[in-house]
């Protein structure tokens, strides 16, 4: 599991390193609902992935199938019913991305206990 540091930003692209290919993530923090998006672009900011709106422990690309993407899920933790401005910043939240290849090995660990 990667965990990705969301800046104290209304609107913000960080650099990353996801699954051994580089990407920018853009986040952007809608005041008037009072939420969070996410979108994933390529290095010369071509979007692979339109804005998404941060929802608290939901798969936020599980059904996203484009191989331009990252190939894992995209997800948000925390034990809030909801993520608000300060939330991130504070470690109330945290923003993170699983490799199918965890998911993978979790399942098989997880299979060879029951």
């Amino acid at each position: 599991m990667e965990y990705i540091q969301v800046p104290d930003m209304n609107d913000s692209f960080s650099r990353v390193v996801l699954c051994r290919r580089e990407y920018l993530i853009r986040f952007l923090y809608n005041g008037e609902y009072d939420y969070w998006s996410f979108g994933v672009y390529d290095t010369d900011r071509n979007i692979l992935l339109q804005q998404r709106k941060i929802v608290p422990l939901s798969p936020l690309t599980h059904f996203d199938t484009s191989v331009h993407i990252p190939q894992g899920i995209f997800g948000c933790f925390t034990n809030l019913k909801r993520v608000g401005r300060k939330d991130f910043a504070s470690g109330n939240a945290e923003f993170a991305f699983i490799p199918w290849e965890d998911l993978k090995e979790w399942r098989r660990a997880h299979d060879i206990i029951r």
